[in-house]
């Protein structure tokens, strides 16, 4: 394909942290790119340099002349009391259009956008729906590459969706920011990872997500291997060094120098392989009470609207509850409900006795941004507590990958992943036996999405999920709990029974009771139709049993970084899906039958 622009050589720094350097990279037309890496990387300084956004310390960036750029940052701001009409309006109005041409391209853009009414103000949308406006309105200039950088956080699942059928049908190139691995599978056609442990800083990948992790274990296998011949080399000539060279002639010179070269190679390759990794371990009580807390038959309305009705549900030790539904169903103010923030309209909410419920907050609240990092991470002091044992601060924030000349900056100068991080830290240092996490995921960079999906996988207390993360919840959530924000909620087993249901499949298996049915009229069971009765939970429990199996194989590390495999388990888990949708619909055949 046709280059469009191309970087060479860049370099940014920020004091005396440099974040890359002399780093290259070309986009093409057509090209939906994926950029990813740690957070701390550079990925979103990188993107405002290639946008033209900021100016890099060293190095070029030149594009195609006549080449146009749009930039979607992570927060868009918008001019108060302005309608959405306005804001298009506004996007365009250098445009060389007559006024026919300019309202159509208003209505189209609004309307690719998922906006019915035009005269909305900005400061009434949600942070999905202004994350769409602030999408369209670069889409609105026609661009022939797109920047973006985490266009998926706030965006709900109908949202995403929205994204990814727009970018993967667009014109327009695309470079996206991301750390939803769902969503990168799905979009790009191309995957760089900025990491020093790569040669030139950068690791690119022609294909899908699941294609670049098989490229990228490849590599990093090859490179430990190098690594490990190398340091075998190394040890060889400190040896020959050590021994002491008694004739120093010129070739035992040379190989003084060469002993020296490959020192330098070896610490050279062992300073970029070195890798921080967040550790996140979330302290539970270790309590027995069966019941934590009880939702009996609640409802609750907010601006006149049924968010929920009738609902009720029990959170036992070992729950992993997910809770989905677009923007706006109520699934942020059941966690309210939930931890005892507000109240319900009708029914009861039963907590046992001295129930210790922790709650991350979506906005981040929570955080106290003239606070210092030593001060937001939790410290008395010089010291923290976590698990009854006395912890310095420098190790702890050293834990959750700040370094100790971090500690008395302002909360406000951290990154979003890092605030998430700081967020993360003081959760831990409080024991819980419910968490009630609400779009914990946000900001975060994949390997530390990783950690956390392990710990709250082990955490032995109860949790309720909100997150736009499809891989997280299905890793972490073993039920999901789904609401149309019109009062009704639904149990399911997971994400993609609830988008079936949603999409109107009637065989989809539900899990909650369903009340208030039509009887049916009654019908005698056959001699053979009794028998298959008798047999039917104890066939839908291994069919469940199986479809378990294949899914924990897909989600194991060497699975997730294996593409071939990985999609050897897709294939596997549609029919073993489908296989227990019949057995669920089957099984209430027979049940209307002998009512």
């Amino acid at each position: 394909m046709p280059l469009l622009g191309s970087c060479t050589g860049l370099t940014k720094s920020y004091g005396s942290r440099v974040l890359f350097e002399n780093i290259a990279l070309g986009i093409s037309e057509g090209e939906r790119l994926g950029l990813i890496g740690r957070n701390g990387a550079g990925k979103s300084t990188l993107l405002r340099i290639l946008a033209g956004q900021l100016e890099p310390d060293g190095g070029a960036v030149s594009f195609r002349r006549n080449t146009r750029t749009g930039y979607v940052p992570q927060e868009a701001e918008f001019p108060e009391s302005h309608t959405v009409h306005e804001v298009i309006a506004a996007a365009i109005a250098g445009e060389p259009l007559d006024e026919l041409e300019r309202a159509a391209r208003i209505s189209q853009t609004l309307g690719r956008a998922g906006f019915t009414d035009a005269t909305v103000r900005t400061e009434a949308l949600s942070g999905g729906w202004k994350r769409r406006l602030a999408i369209a309105r670069e889409i609105a200039q026609s661009p022939d590459v797109l920047f973006l950088d985490e266009p998926t956080n706030h965006l709900d699942f109908e949202g995403i969706q929205w994204l990814e059928k727009l970018l993967s049908t667009a014109t327009f190139a695309s470079v996206v920011v991301s750390h939803d691995r769902y969503f990168l599978d799905t979009v790009v056609n191309d995957v760089a990872e900025i990491d020093r442990a790569y040669p030139g800083g950068l690791f690119r990948v022609e294909g899908r997500y699941s294609q670049f992790l098989e490229k990228k274990e490849e590599f990093l296998l090859g490179q430990s291997n190098r690594q490990e011949a190398l340091a075998n080399r190394v040890q060889r000539e400190v040896e020959w060094l050590r021994r002491g060279a008694k004739a120093r002639t010129g070739k035992s010179k040379a190989r003084i120098d060469n002993a020296g070269r490959l020192m330098r190679e070896l610490g050279d390759l062992e300073t970029r392989t070195a890798k921080g990794v967040t550790q996140i371990d979330f302290t539970g009580t270790d309590r027995r009470t069966k019941r934590l807390l009880s939702v009996d038959n609640i409802s609750k309305e907010l601006g006149g609207r049924t968010l929920f009705r009738d609902l009720s549900f029990t959170l036992s030790p070992g729950t992993r509850l997910g809770l989905l539904g677009l923007n706006g169903a109520g699934k942020t103010t059941l966690l309210r409900i939930l931890s005892g923030e507000l109240g319900v309209d009708s029914g009861t909410v039963e907590r046992a006795g001295a129930l210790r419920i922790v709650y991350f907050d979506q906005a981040r609240e929570q955080l106290d941004r003239e606070q210092t990092l030593r001060q937001g991470l939790g410290a008395h002091g010089d010291t923290v507590i976590f698990q009854d044992k006395l912890i310095h601060v420098a190790g702890w924030a050293k834990r959750f990958l700040f370094d100790s000349g971090q500690l008395d900056r302002p909360m406000s100068s951290l990154s979003g992943g890092e605030q998430a991080r700081v967020l993360i830290a003081r959760l831990m240092l409080q024991p819980a036996d419910i968490l009630l996490l609400d779009e914990p995921t946000n900001d975060l960079d994949i390997p530390t999405l990783e950690v956390l999906e392990d710990s709250l996988t082990d955490f032995a207390g109860a949790l309720v999920l909100v997150t736009h993360d499809r891989y997280l919840l299905d890793r972490v959530s073993n039920v999901v709990l789904g609401l149309d924000g019109r009062g009704g909620a639904q149990l399911f087993a997971d994400y993609w029974q609830w988008e079936q249901a949603k999409m109107g499949q009637a065989d989809v298996p539900k899990l909650a009771k369903q009340e208030n049915r039509s009887q049916p009229s009654k019908k005698k069971l056959s001699y053979h139709e009794a028998r298959e009765w008798e047999q039917m939970e104890a066939r839908i429990l291994e069919a469940e049993q199986q479809l378990e199996a294949i899914r924990a194989e897909m989600h194991s590390p060497e699975v997730v970084s294996d593409g071939p495999r990985l999609q050897a388990c897709y294939k596997k888990l549609q029919p073993a899906e489908g296989s227990i949708h019949a057995l669920y619909a089957r099984w209430a055949e027979l049940e209307a039958k002998q009512q």
